[in-house]
């Protein structure tokens, strides 16, 4: 297994973003995105992002190449769900199958209470069983299931709704 390094992302990282995140498009197992977005499209999305509240980290290799990124982003705008967030991994084809998406998803685990985050989502696609299969290693439980909510390419597929608690709620302590 290779060794990444996490870093808080830059803005001259964002075309390294988008390019990985297009690369996923095609399979239709990880985006409901059906065609590339643009960089310019995604400059309010990077810049939503916080490193001390939710963060959009890139993980690059020993040659300084990212490798793959996770986004930390608001589950929902209301402010009654601030302590959760929803995850988006997204790693480079060629960094698959290396423990990289391990890594990531236990350095965002391990960085939720910092970021005074008590629960994680993700949202997957029901046929995308390395990723269902990777957070259900984390203890992430299956929260939802939105039966054929999407459709990609004519086929109809599941949203599942993982979820974690990742630190202790004031009624639980």
């Amino acid at each position: 297994m290779a060794n990444f390094t996490k870093r808080d992302a830059t803005i001259e990282d964002l075309p390294r973003i988008v390019e990985i995140y297009n690369s996923t498009i095609p399979s239709r197992m990880v985006t409901a995105d059906l065609y590339p977005v643009t960089i310019d499209s995604r400059v309010d999305w990077f810049s939503q992002h916080h490193p001390s509240t939710r963060p959009l980290w890139v993980f690059t290799n020993e040659l300084g190449e990212i490798a793959g990124w996770l986004s930390f982003e608001n589950f929902h705008p209301r402010a009654a769900y601030q302590k959760t967030a929803e995850l988006s991994i997204y790693l480079d084809e060629k960094f698959r199958g290396r423990g990289l998406g391990k890594t990531i998803l236990a350095e965002a685990i391990a960085a939720a209470p910092a970021l005074q985050i008590e629960n994680l989502v993700g949202r997957i696609f029901g046929h995308n069983i390395p990723s269902l299969k990777l957070f259900s290693t984390f203890g992430f439980e299956r929260w939802g299931h939105l039966p054929q909510v999407a459709e990609l390419d004519g086929v109809k597929r599941d949203l599942i709704i993982m979820g974690k608690h990742v630190s202790k709620t004031k009624a639980e302590e």
